[in-house]
């Protein structure tokens, strides 16, 4: 079984500007290509884990996500950085405009995109660690079975009775891994 490190997107390798799906709006956070080479290094496979509601609010099209994703994960490997998988929910519960408006099982918090992960490349869950910016972000981390959990400060509200090693940026997650 293999160990994973598992990203949110927004937040945490890209600055959240609110619903990014543009090249033109996408900057990567500082340090996350110094975590990911690292994480590799220490023999953990790359994963984003990410929610997209945008999707069902109808601000952009899942071909408009898959076309920034790409270019994102070339941007990694130009780094040296192999991101291994992306996973993303494209639902809301009850926001939006279309077939995506619905209740599921991979929305953060709900462990859906994770546990399908482990499925599918055969991962440790235990041994992984999990990177976020939001309560949600935790919340499916432990729901999910991930044991080191690390959420970076940001304008979200905490939830508390999920533990998480809080950080102030990416780079402080560097001395833990």
């Amino acid at each position: 079984m293999q160990k994973a490190l598992f990203l949110d997107r927004d937040g945490i390798i890209n600055i959240d500007h609110g619903y990014v799906h543009k090249i033109e709006e996408f900057d990567f956070v500082d340090g996350i290509f110094a975590l990911c080479q690292k994480a590799q290094q220490l023999g953990y496979k790359i994963f984003v884990i990410t929610n997209q509601a945008g999707i069902a609010r109808g601000y952009y099209t899942i071909a408009d996500f898959e076309k920034l994703t790409k270019w994102m994960v070339e941007q990694f490997a130009e780094q040296s950085v192999e991101i291994t998988d992306v996973y993303f929910c494209p639902h809301h519960p009850d926001k939006g405009v279309n077939e995506y408006v619905r209740t599921c099982g991979c929305r953060k918090p709900e462990p859906g995109m994770i546990m399908q992960a482990q499925q599918e490349h055969q991962l440790d869950l235990v041994n992984s660690v999990f990177i976020g910016d939001k309560g949600s972000d935790m919340a499916a981390a432990c729901n999910a079975g991930v044991k080191k959990r690390f959420l970076v400060t940001s304008q979200y509200q905490d939830d508390e009775a999920i533990p998480s090693v809080k950080v102030e940026s990416i780079n402080d997650v560097l001395v833990h891994l």
